[in-house]
């Protein structure tokens, strides 16, 4: 089992920019402390929801202030980012980090982002797989030619990964896991679906091919009482989610029905490990004999709080870590 902590860079009301990214950070440093094996940061555009615009960078920055925990993004934006330009950046953090680096990558979403850097509906709505390709050329060959939306000449590919940094593909849809199972690459599933929903696309999964360490995200919140977590996180996450929430423009005239930021915070604390530590490790370990899944993205910031946010990691690491593990 691995677990680590998954941070969006979460934007609560009367915090600036500098606050938010300073949490982040803080909290990536004190995962590593407290025993977790990676970190995974969001990326997302023109929104208070995470105001972390490139996960690559900001992985750059966490893995030169840690020293042994893997530090992945989750996700990079593809259709919004050329591939190759990725893959480079992938190669050359898996060279200066020693192979600590991971690299998961997803679609998207139909938001004003395709507008402001150029790449259309098309890279979103038809061109994932073809830039997924890409980019899994550009990171296990030497040289790369372009074609289709991508035409340029051969190139060398510089730097080589060190090790090849592992990919991991964001799922919301059967059609995206089919294409992650037939590129042999392990799913991101979010942290919208509970147990039942992980197991079914595990299960299509394996109907079209096998991979190990398939991740999933969701919220973990550790506190004396369930009560008390419960209470700390559906009264701090709808302040977020609410404003954050809004921050998805779409790129065109199709409608959009937003989350109700308090049904959706109840419903990530009903499906997620909050609660007492018992609650936690309950929660987890019947995640993993339910789904087969044995990797966690944990998000810990949903108070909202610096100090709270670090008690959380400090008091899951000391309190839940080793139970699943031993």
């Amino acid at each position: 089992m691995r677990i680590g902590v998954f941070l969006l860079a979460a934007q609560f009301p009367g915090q600036t920019h500098h606050d938010v990214l300073e949490r982040t950070v803080d909290a990536a440093v004190t995962a590593e402390r407290a025993g977790f094996d990676d970190v995974w940061l969001a990326e997302h555009h023109f929104m208070s929801y995470g105001v972390c615009p490139s996960a690559v960078t900001l992985a750059a920055y966490v893995l030169g202030r840690t020293e042994r925990i893997t530090v992945g993004t989750a996700v990079s934006v593809l259709s919004t980012a050329h591939p190759v330009a990725l893959a480079e950046q992938a190669a050359l953090l898996d060279q200066v980090s020693g192979g600590r680096f991971r690299l998961g990558v997803g679609r998207g979403g139909p938001w004003v982002d395709l507008e402001v850097f150029g790449t259309g509906t098309a890279r979103y709505e038809t061109g994932f797989a073809e830039s997924l390709d890409l980019l899994l050329a550009a990171l296990t060959q030497d040289r790369v030619a372009g074609g289709g939306s991508f035409p340029f000449r051969e190139v060398a590919i510089v730097p080589r990964p060190l090790t090849g940094p592992p990919v991991v593909v964001a799922c919301t849809s059967t059609g995206t896991a089919e294409l992650a199972a037939r590129r042999g690459l392990p799913m991101l599933l979010g942290m919208h679906a509970g147990d039942e929903e992980k197991r079914a696309m595990v299960a299509h999964y394996g109907r079209h091919g096998t991979a190990a360490g398939h991740l999933a995200a969701g919220v973990a919140y550790v506190a004396d009482t369930r009560t008390e977590a419960q209470r700390v996180l559906r009264t701090a996450m709808p302040r977020w989610l609410g404003p954050g929430l809004a921050g998805y423009v779409p790129v065109d005239s199709r409608p959009r029905r937003p989350r109700d930021p308090e049904e959706y915070a109840a419903l990530l604390c009903g499906i997620h490990p909050v609660g007492t530590a018992d609650d936690c490790v309950a929660t987890l370990s019947g995640t993993v004999e339910r789904t087969g899944i044995g990797h966690f993205a944990l998000l810990v910031e949903g108070a909202g709080d610096p100090a709270l946010t670090r008690e959380n990691i400090l008091r899951l690491g000391a309190e839940v870590l080793p139970r699943l593990r031993g």
